[in-house]
């Protein structure tokens, strides 16, 4: 029994054939550790510890594994690079979440499975979690993109990723809401049919929509907001004649929250695709 002051070094060099730890680290990611290993919270690590104290005739019952459906996912989870920015909350990053937790990944021979000296385990696959596992999830989905779109600016690939990205609840996913995890998760089927395209030039992030879906198409807009914010678009109705032709339009937010920032959504429907902005408003102090 031991406190995870280390990845499990200690038990290994002393020649132990498994180990029970404790630790106040994250609850919504699985470990990789050298030898046979139960985390466990403080509580619950104490209560173990009193009752191996207490006897020189310790013993357990391993039971069978529940398998249990998350129905709350996708959510972003407590330790990669979520949001809000710890300089500056008013800079919207993440741009969007992708899958990062228990991914299985290509892993190098020189390095053991737990990546502690003295494991002897080498595999050409592991099992890892992070931000390292998002930003290759998220580079393949814009590959992908590009290979359909080969002229499309990182602007357009960018913009396509994030207005088609599957919006997360705020209620099951953080109190941060859209300022953690961005527009939402990626969703690489929508992505390559965005309809509309939010493009960067020389003027960059103007909001003006370029045509990428039909050549004769009409979008309605459609406010998703708090009762407290009066948000007005306009022109309300966008109508394309060509691909790759271009409409401006403005928006206008106005009334008083009650609390530090707010959000909401502007949606441009076609009937067919649903392209979604977010609207971040923050409370003068």
């Amino acid at each position: 029994m031991c406190s995870c002051g280390n990845a499990g070094e200690t038990t290994l060099s002393a020649g132990a054939v498994g180990n029970v730890m404790q630790d106040t680290g994250f609850k919504d990611v699985a470990f990789s550790f050298p030898l046979p290993a139960s985390y466990l919270g403080v509580n619950d690590g104490s209560s173990i510890s009193k009752y191996m104290n207490s006897t020189r005739n310790a013993t357990t019952t391993t039971l069978k594994s529940n398998v249990v459906k998350d129905t709350l996912a996708p959510y972003v989870v407590s330790f990669p690079s979520r949001g809000p920015n710890p300089i500056t909350s008013d800079i919207l990053k993440p741009d969007l979440t992708a899958p990062a937790v228990v991914i299985l990944a290509a892993w190098s021979l020189v390095s053991p499975v737990s990546g502690v000296k003295g494991d002897n385990r080498r595999v050409p696959f592991n099992i890892l979690s992070g931000t390292s596992m998002a930003c290759p999830h998220a580079t393949g989905v814009a590959a992908y993109i590009k290979s359909f779109h080969p002229s499309w600016s990182p602007a357009a690939i960018k913009s396509a990723l994030m207005t088609t990205a599957f919006p997360l609840s705020v209620k099951t996913n953080s109190t941060d809401a859209e300022i953690a995890y961005g527009a939402g998760h990626l969703d690489p089927i929508k992505a390559v049919n965005p309809g509309l395209v939010d493009d960067a030039d020389a003027a960059d992030y103007v909001r003006t929509l370029t045509n990428v879906g039909s050549a004769g198409c009409t979008y309605n807009s459609r406010i998703i907001a708090p009762r407290e914010l009066h948000i007005q678009v306009e022109p309300t109705i966008l109508s394309f004649t060509s691909l790759g032709q271009k409409l401006s339009f403005v928006v206008k937010v106005e009334g008083k929250i009650g609390k530090t920032i707010a959000f909401a959504s502007l949606v441009w429907d076609d009937g067919i695709h649903q392209v979604r902005s977010r609207i971040v408003v923050y409370a003068l102090s």
